[in-house]
C-alpha cells in the first residue's frame, strides 16, 4: 500500500468504532441470552440475518454476482462453517454466562492459534522467538483461566474454542486471499452464514417474542452490520500493521458495558493475563511486518 493511501486517524477511528460496535452487540447478546432466555443459537441466527439485510445495500456496490465467481467454492464453505462454529461457541459462551472481561480476554488467544496454524497448515517459518512468544500468550491465559481454582468452570473454555475455530477461519482467508478478491471474501460469508446458523437453530429453535426482545436483536444486527463494515473500513484507508494493535482496545470497552449492563468488576489477574497476551500478539504483528517489508 503505497502512503498516500494510508491515513492513520481514519483507520484507528474505524477500528475502534469496530471495537465499540462490538461491546454493545456482545451486551446485546447477554441480555437477549440471560434477560429473555434466548438460545445462543436462536441468536446467532437472527442476529447475522438482520446484518445481512442491513448490509445488503453495501453488498450490491460491490457486485454481487460478480463476487460469487471463484473457482475456490468448497473452501469458501468450510471457511464460513469454521467462522459460524466460532460465532456459536461465542454466543454459547455469553449465555452461559462467561463474564465479558475472561470472554474476551480469551478470544484474543485467536492470533497465537493462527501463529501456530501458520506453521502447522500453511507450512510458514516460524522461528524459535515467534514460538517463544506464542507460548507467553498462553501463559497469559492460562493466568485469566485460572484452571486450577476451585471455582473453575468448563465454559470458561467456550472462548478458547471461538478463538481456535476463528484462527482456522482466518488462515483460510490467508490462503484464498491469493486466489479471490476481498469482496468475494464478505460476500459468501454473509450469505452462507444464515443457512449454517439456521441449520444449528432449528433443533431448539424458540420464537423470539416481544417488543423489547426484538429491539435488542434488531440492533445487535446492525451492530454486527457496523462492526463488520468499520473493520473492512479501516483495513482499506491505512495499513494493518498499523490498524491491528488498535482492535485490543476491544478489551477496555466490553469490560466497561459488562460492568454498566451486569456491573462484573473483572479481578486484578484478567489484566496481568491481558497484558502478557497482547504484549505477545504486538510482538508476533511487529515481527512479521518487519520480516515482510
Amino acid at each position: 500500500m503505497s502512503a498516500h493511501h494510508h491515513h492513520p486517524v481514519q483507520g484507528a477511528s474505524w477500528m475502534l468504532t469496530a471495537g465499540l460496535a462490538f461491546a454493545v452487540v456482545n451486551s446485546l447478546a447477554q441480555i437477549a441470552s440471560i434477560r429473555f432466555g434466548l438460545s445462543s443459537t436462536t441468536v446467532a441466527l437472527v442476529q447475522y440475518a438482520i446484518a445481512l439485510v442491513v448490509i445488503l445495500p453495501y453488498l450490491t456496490t460491490l457486485g454481487i454476482r460478480r463476487s460469487l465467481r471463484t473457482e475456490h467454492l468448497a473452501m469458501h464453505i468450510f471457511r464460513v462453517f469454521l467462522s459460524v462454529i466460532g460465532i456459536q461457541l461465542w454466543l454459547w459462551a455469553l449465555a452461559y454466562p462467561v463474564p465479558i472481561w475472561q470472554g474476551i480476554a480469551l478470544l484474543m488467544t485467536s492470533p497465537l492459534f493462527a501463529t501456530i496454524g501458520s506453521g502447522l497448515f500453511l507450512k510458514e517459518k516460524v522461528g524459535v522467538v515467534r514460538w517463544g512468544a506464542t507460548l507467553m500468550g498462553f501463559v497469559g491465559a492460562m493466568i485469566i483461566l485460572e484452571p486450577w481454582a476451585e471455582n473453575f468452570s468448563w465454559a470458561a473454555l467456550l472462548p478458547v474454542g471461538a478463538a481456535f475455530f476463528w484462527a482456522c477461519y482466518s488462515l483460510m482467508v490467508k490462503k484464498l486471499s491469493a486466489h479471490d478478491s476481498p469482496s468475494t471474501m464478505v460476500v459468501y460469508l454473509l450469505v452462507l452464514i444464515t443457512p449454517f446458523n439456521l441449520l444449528l437453530a432449528l433443533p431448539d429453535w424458540q420464537t423470539p417474542s416481544g417488543l423489547d426482545l426484538w429491539l435488542v436483536l434488531v440492533a445487535a444486527g446492525a451492530m454486527t452490520a457496523l462492526a463488520q463494515w468499520a473493520i473492512v473500513k479501516a483495513y482499506s484507508v491505512a495499513d494493518a500493521s498499523f490498524v491491528q494493535p488498535f482492535d485490543h482496545a476491544k478489551l477496555p470497552l466490553n469490560v466497561l458495558a459488562g460492568w454498566l449492563v451486569f456491573s462484573w468488576v473483572p479481578p486484578g489477574r484478567l489484566w496481568l493475563g491481558a497484558a502478557i497476551i497482547i504484549a505477545s500478539v504486538a510482538f508476533i504483528t511487529h515481527w512479521e511486518t518487519k520480516k515482510s517489508s
